[in-house]
């Protein structure tokens, strides 16, 4: 059936708190999509963030990011007051996010809400207790990292006491008791995350609302993932990498990308089932309705750089699971809705990959207009079974995009897409237009190309540092008028809740 939706990172909403989170802000964005005629939210990762702030190096691949927290639900809850959320300071722009001031903010008043909650016996309630016993498997082993990780003033694992680097059992035992409060104080924000998303989370299903989640395809080596389950990386009996993850030397990079994660040894994890990527996807299941996952093509093939190189020259192809893994995941776990980040390379092998895996690809529209004016992802080019994208997390905005190309480029797509505008924001809606009738099954567009932005609102700018994932809405501005102008444009091309009902009838 045909939909569409809007790709909208939760820390790019509006709040009081310096960034987007699960606050009536959210709830608002849902009856936004509702309004606007649109049937899938897709968010960037939600794992707590690290060094650099991206997404897609999280510290835990189960854990919920403890920013995402609303402070204005802890105050309903008896955890917080008015007065000490009003006279914390989170930054001083409403459209971008200061993490140094979240960071410095956040967490003290995280602290006061946990002392509150073992005051009130929180601790004691069947709800908690619950929680614990359910998501045993990873917060046990993420919440003690989170208390280590902080003993050893934020440095990585690997620089830690070989006790502890190496999970020596005594010594687990003995960090776990003395820190016992600190890992509590670690639960404690999981929980609260986990109450605040399942029900945003029911509330946007509620309103015909599915919402598409984002799973990197590789852990962070700086992660509870990579130190709680060794069997599952490529690592020597001393913890330490043998190999980790890069991308080799192309036109584009003489010597190679080095990404520096670590590599999943894939041979022991089909002797348990694949256990811990199962146990991954069955928890995103439950967080979303639909799963995207990163760097699809690394379940094909991946590029392993020695550890310890500089430069990723040196390193090899290796294959990957293949379609032994995505049998076994329905086995396990039925039928799961993913969505394929198959961007970059594409090798027969992969491409065969995806086809039996049946999983949908992404065709995104920004990449179609070059010189060759072949481009696999020309409209022309599109099946059914993929989902279609002006550009993504990892692109400028369109209409930032159409400023800065060549001028081959720009007059080739306006003869493609058959727009004679040289204003870029009609430009930028002609070129909307593109996407939604597309054959595809499903369509996604960015809220910044409907909002026609330019350059100040990208969310990433990959091989960079320093002014990625800040972008935020201002605060009241999504108008009727726009959901309207969405609306009728969805209608047009078949993409409407109410036209896929009629159609199953």
């Amino acid at each position: 059936m045909r939909k569409s939706g809007i790709l909208m990172p939760v820390s790019s909403l509006p709040s009081a708190h310096g960034i987007g989170c699960i606050s009536k802000e959210a709830y608002e964005f849902v009856d936004f999509l509702k309004a606007s005629g649109q049937s899938l939210w897709q968010v960037l990762p939600l794992g707590p963030t690290g060094y650099g702030d991206s997404p897609y190096q999280s510290l835990s691949t189960f854990a919920g990011n403890p920013y995402f927290i609303c402070f204005d639900t802890l105050a309903e809850e008896g955890l917080l007051t008015r007065d000490e959320i009003g006279r914390t300071f989170f930054g001083s722009s409403e459209e971008r996010v200061d993490y140094g001031a979240i960071y410095q903010g956040r967490y003290p008043m995280l602290r006061i809400a946990y002392g509150r909650f073992l005051d009130k016996g929180g601790d004691e309630e069947p709800d908690y207790k619950e929680f614990l016993q359910k998501e045993a498997f990873w917060l046990d082993n993420y919440a003690l990292f989170m208390a280590l990780k902080g003993h050893y003033a934020g440095r990585s694992w690997m620089e830690w006491d070989a006790p502890l680097r190496e999970r020596e059992p005594a010594a687990l035992e003995e960090a776990r008791t003395e820190l016992s409060e600190e890992v509590g104080f670690w639960c404690f924000q999981q929980y609260e995350f986990q109450k605040q998303w399942t029900k945003l989370h029911r509330y946007a299903n509620r309103q015909g609302v599915e919402i598409i989640g984002d799973i990197p395809f590789y852990a962070a080596m700086d992660s509870a993932d990579a130190w709680s389950h060794p069997e599952a990386f490529q690592f020597d009996r001393q913890m330490r990498p043998i190999a980790v993850a890069g991308c080799a030397p192309d036109a584009f990079s003489a010597t190679g990308q080095l990404w520096g994660n670590p590599l999943y040894d894939w041979k022991a994890m089909k002797k348990d089932g694949y256990g811990w990527w199962i146990r991954r996807i069955a928890r995103s299941r439950e967080m979303y309705d639909v799963i995207r996952i990163d760097h699809f093509n690394g379940f094909d093939s991946y590029y392993a750089v020695p550890y310890g190189d500089r430069t990723a020259e040196n390193g090899t192809q290796e294959k990957g699971p293949g379609m032994a893994f995505f049998r076994e995941l329905r086995a396990q776990l039925g039928d799961v809705k993913l969505i394929a980040e198959d961007l970059g390379t594409l090798t027969p092998s992969s491409e065969r990959l995806l086809k039996s895996s049946g999983c949908p690809g992404m065709k995104v529209l920004q990449y179609a207009f070059d010189w060759t004016e072949s481009s696999l992802y020309l409209s022309y080019n599109h099946i059914r079974n993929c989902v279609v994208y002006t550009g993504t997390h990892d692109n400028n905005t369109t209409r930032a995009w159409i400023e800065e190309i060549s001028d081959h480029d720009r007059d080739f797509a306006r003869r493609f897409i058959g727009s004679e505008n040289t204003d870029y924001g009609k430009f930028t809606w002609d070129f909307i237009r593109e996407a939604q009738r597309s054959v595809a099954d499903t369509c996604i567009i960015p809220l910044q190309d409907y909002l026609v932005k330019g350059s100040e609102a990208r969310i990433n700018c990959p091989g960079t540092q320093g002014n990625n994932w800040q972008w935020r809405l201002k605060p009241h501005f999504l108008s009727r008028e726009l959901a309207d102008s969405i609306r009728r444009m969805t209608q047009l091309y078949g993409r409407l809740p109410e036209q896929n009902r009629a159609k199953e009838k």
